[in-house]
C-alpha cells in the first residue's frame, strides 16, 4: 500500500511539474515579440530567424519591469541561445536555486536596457516552482577574463552579464555586470 501511495503521489507531482513547464513554455511561444526598439538591426534579424526554429523549454523567465525586460532563460550561452532569449551560464546555480546564478544576454538584444539599470531596481525570476524577487545591489564593469563575478555568493543572487560598452561596434572589450540579491520568494506549487 505504501509503495502504491508513494508512486501515485510521485506520478501526480511529476505530471503537475511537467504541465507547469509546458504551460510556461507554451506561454513564451505565444507571447508577443519583445520590445525591440533598442535592439540592433542584426539582433532583430537573428531573433526572427531563431523564432522559426524549435525552441527548448525555458528554465525560467527573467523580468525587470522598470526596464521593460521579459526574456526566457535558456540553458547555455551560445549565439543561437542568446538570439532567442538570455542564457544560464554553465557552472553557476540554476535560476531560482540557492547560490549565484549567472545569466548572460546580448548587449544589442534582450539586455540592451540594462544600460539604465539602477541600484534598487527589482528583478523577478519565475520558474515552474516559484517566483523569486531580487533587488539590484550593484552594477560595474570588468574585463572579460574577470570571471570572479560568477563565484558563489553568501546570499542567493543573480548576476547578469553583457558586453560593454553597449553601443560599441565590433567585439566589446569589457563586460557590464548587474548583481541582484534575493528579497522574497513565492511558491507556485499548490
Amino acid at each position: 500500500m505504501a509503495v502504491w501511495t508513494a508512486s501515485t503521489v510521485s506520478g501526480a507531482l511529476g505530471a503537475r511539474a511537467a504541465l507547469t513547464a509546458f504551460s510556461t513554455h507554451k506561454a513564451l511561444q505565444t507571447q508577443a515579440a519583445p520590445d525591440q526598439h533598442l535592439w540592433s538591426p542584426e539582433r532583430v534579424s537573428a531573433y526572427a530567424v531563431a523564432g522559426n526554429q524549435a525552441a527548448p523549454t525555458p528554465l525560467a523567465v527573467l523580468r525587470i519591469a522598470r526596464l521593460g525586460i521579459e526574456a526566457p532563460v535558456l540553458e547555455g550561452t551560445d549565439d543561437e541561445t542568446l538570439n532567442r532569449g538570455v542564457g544560464h551560464i554553465d557552472d553557476t546555480a540554476k535560476p531560482g536555486d540557492a547560490g549565484n546564478s549567472g545569466i548572460a544576454g546580448h548587449r544589442d538584444g534582450f539586455f540592451r536596457p540594462l544600460k539604465d539599470a539602477r541600484v534598487g531596481d527589482l528583478v523577478e525570476i519565475e520558474t515552474p516552482h516559484d517566483v523569486r524577487h531580487y533587488r539590484i545591489e550593484r552594477t560595474w564593469v570588468v574585463d572579460p577574463e574577470d570571471v570572479a563575478v560568477l563565484d558563489p555568493t553568501p546570499l542567493p543572487s543573480i548576476t547578469l552579464v553583457t558586453c560593454y560598452p553597449f553601443y560599441f561596434i565590433g567585439s566589446a572589450p569589457q563586460r557590464f555586470i548587474v548583481r541582484a540579491v534575493l528579497t522574497s520568494s513565492t511558491s507556485t506549487q499548490e
